[in-house]
């Protein structure tokens, strides 16, 4: 499991604890997020019957990841809110050319809550964008916001001087077209 990292500045953190873990077959990424701790100080959105593609789903408690080819600019950008809504974005380079990804129609993922645990589960195709062949950088991130309205980012690794998901520096999970790291 990796630690994700709240930014150093953010100024109230919820006493969670945020864990991710990734792994790779051929053209399928999947991915585990869990939040752990005193979840009744977060905003956890209710579960929709009916999950559809939406924007700014990043403005309240979102898990994502950015997923990019070495040497390449372009990348893309997951959204997954604990609801069920979802989008995904293709960029061509840093924050530029942000455009809805047309080969997803859909995104299904799991998502359960215990007392003290939340879980999120994901297994995506990537193959429909990134031939299997291809070498992976991959940013895993949260966005939390607490029953405050504070607004928390994590993250494996922080690349600047703001919260920023978006900085290539930051795309730290290197994976091979194996699956290896």
């Amino acid at each position: 499991m990796l630690s994700l990292k709240p930014f150093p500045t953010d100024r109230y953190l919820p006493p969670i604890e945020l864990s991710a873990s990734v792994n790779r077959d051929r053209e399928w990424l999947s991915l585990e997020y869990q939040v752990r701790g005193d979840l009744s100080t977060i905003v956890i959105p209710a579960q929709t019957t009916t999950p559809t593609r939406k924007d700014f789903l990043w403005e309240h408690t979102c898990f994502e990841f950015f997923v990019g080819i070495p040497g390449l600019s372009d990348y893309w950008e997951f959204n997954l809110s604990p609801a069920g809504d979802w989008n995904i974005f293709h960029l061509d380079r840093y924050r530029q050319g942000l455009r809805e990804e047309p080969n997803f129609r859909s995104l299904e993922f799991e998502v359960s809550q215990e007392q003290n645990l939340l879980l999120l589960k994901l297994s995506v195709n990537l193959g429909q964008v990134i031939p299997a062949q291809r070498d992976l950088e991959i940013s895993v991130t949260t966005v939390i916001e607490s029953q405050l309205g504070e607004i928390s980012y994590w993250a494996i690794t922080h690349s600047g001087d703001t919260a920023d998901f978006h900085v290539r520096d930051s795309f730290t999970l290197k994976i091979s077209a194996s699956g290896a790291e």
